[in-house]
């Protein structure tokens, strides 16, 4: 290898109910966990058993977890006993089987750093979450159990701090996300919000960050919703929820909520143009929407943060102080993503339509202007798209669409659940780069930098397409440069000023930048 490091591959035994499998020439990780190991580049890393209850989740985190400046990657992962003979079980913490494992493994080789059993099943994940000041554990993993659990997880060794029942009810909805809010009970950490509907309206439940107690009691919002809400800072620095509510954008006073849960008061502000609008009640109709609410986003700006709404019908940038539309565009389909196609200049893309309807938009925001557009055919449920920021302030973006043959007499036919990874820069508008092909089911992936300012690398999660069905979960890291030079060059258009080895080569020179 050109950067000299080698490439281990290895396999590791398993245990079915008939004893020790063992490896099989020419098999593929079907007896036994097969790792490809290259130390800072590419680490295939396959977890299965063949007689397992191996599903995975729609989560990935990256975190500096053994602290050698290289960023490691956090999933789940739903199994009787752990993988990588660290000796954990189900049955060790308590916990009927199959149950829900956290795993940490090495940003740098693959290898495991840690994994344990956290709950029959998971809710909610967000990893870290700070501890309180003078706390030996800086930061943890906070997981909502199915069916009523909340335990929190040490980021760096993966020992239980604590584990707490938690309020809803068996028949409860628990709504995504998992916020953060101030510290309430005055210990130094923020504290915790978990959303639950229960009977067609939405409670609110607050909890300790650092002990997992619950503070107060629960406390009706006095609405419906769905999940994908906000945690919503006023200019002012008061605190409210936006939560989509049918139709319409419903917001809900924090402070107000607290009080109402702790029947006292809290350390939260309120801002007077809020609540007017709120009026006297916990939760309000704020903005009404041309269909159903899909997600709402938040966009970054100077004086505050503004709220992206994608609507059935429309997409709809709102001003973050008054909620009034600053731009709206036709129906968009999917969470947007943001970047810079000009340099310093914030950009959105924006994807219309879906399967083979579906087109890729790169939007100026704060004009709508269309920067650049194509058609781009997925598949239901495909991975989201990717940006990082480039060295000359632009952003490199990542797209997931259908593989497309080669050959003169497959032109116009697809591989039925391939995807392939495609690569875009602003500098080079009509030409994409075909990265990787995955016929894999792809559960979810990212694209980030596992070292400040150095290269990028895509992460993939894959696993069962279905949680009933059993199968071979797999974590998959690649960087981006090292998949250039065997890449695709797909042009857009007719013009080809450059030959494809010239792109690839302007590909290969791009340097992000981490912001740090």
């Amino acid at each position: 290898d050109p950067d000299g490091y080698g490439v281990w591959t290895v396999w590791l035994p398993t245990w079915s109910r008939e004893g020790l499998i063992p490896e099989q020439k020419g098999s593929r990780g079907v007896g036994g966990v097969r790792l490809v190991l290259p130390c800072h580049q590419a680490w295939p890393m396959a977890y299965g058993l063949w007689f397992s209850f191996s599903v995975t989740y729609d989560f990935l985190a990256m975190e500096d977890i053994n602290r050698d400046r290289i960023r490691d990657v956090l999933f789940l992962y739903k199994n009787t006993n752990g993988i990588n003979n660290f000796n954990q079980s189900c049955t060790d913490e308590g916990l009927s089987s199959p149950c829900a494992f956290v795993a940490a493994v090495s940003g740098a080789n693959g290898s495991t750093l840690w994994e344990r059993p956290v709950a029959p099943d998971v809710a909610l994940v967000k990893c870290a979450v700070s501890q309180p000041r003078g706390s030996e554990v800086s930061s943890a993993c906070i997981l909502v159990g199915r069916p009523d659990s909340i335990t929190a997880v040490d980021l760096f060794t993966g020992e239980t701090l604590w584990t707490r029942p938690g309020s809803p009810s068996r028949s409860a909805s628990i709504l995504s996300p998992l916020l953060q809010v101030p510290d309430v009970d005055g210990d130094g950490a923020p504290d915790l919000l978990i959303l639950a509907r229960e009977e067609e309206e939405v409670s609110g439940y607050v909890y300790s960050g650092s002990t997992g107690h619950q503070i107060g009691h629960r406390g009706s919002l006095g609405i419906d919703g769905e999940s994908g809400f906000l945690l919503h800072v006023t200019r002012t620095g008061a605190h409210y929820i936006l939560l989509p509510c049918g139709t319409s954008l419903c917001g809900c006073s924090v402070r107000r909520l607290y009080e109402k849960v702790t029947r006292r008061d809290g350390p939260f502000k309120g801002d007077p143009l809020w609540e007017n609008a709120l009026n006297a009640t916990t939760c309000r109709t704020l903005v009404h929407s041309a269909g159903a609410v899909r997600y709402l986003v938040h966009v970054p700006g100077k004086a505050g943060a503004d709220v992206l709404l994608v609507g059935v019908e429309a997409c709809v940038l709102l001003d973050g102080q008054e909620l009034t539309p600053r731009w709206t565009l036709s129906t968009a389909r999917v969470k947007p993503i943001f970047g810079h196609y000009k340099p310093d200049a914030l950009a959105v893309v924006i994807e219309n339509g879906t399967d083979v309807d579906r087109q890729i938009l790169l939007l100026d925001l704060s004009t709508r202007a269309v920067l650049w557009s194509h058609a781009l055919p997925s598949l239901p449920g495909s991975p989201p798209s990717s940006s990082l920021p480039t060295a000359d302030h632009r952003s490199a973006f990542f797209f997931w669409g259908l593989h497309e043959l080669g050959s003169a007499n497959q032109t116009n036919q697809t591989v039925r659940g391939t995807l392939d990874l495609y690569m875009f820069h602003p500098t080079l508008p009509s030409v994409l780069l075909e990265l990787a092909n995955v016929s894999a089911n792809i559960v979810t992936s990212d694209v980030v930098l596992f070292e400040p300012s150095r290269h990028a690398a895509y992460v993939l999660l894959t696993g069962p397409a279905s949680s009933d069905v059993p199968g071979l979960v797999s974590v998959i890291k690649h960087k981006v440069r090292d998949l250039v030079p065997s890449s695709r060059v797909v042009h857009l258009g007719e013009a080809r000023p450059d030959s494809d080895q010239a792109i690839r080569d302007r590909f290969s020179r791009l340097r992000y930048w981490s912001g740090v």
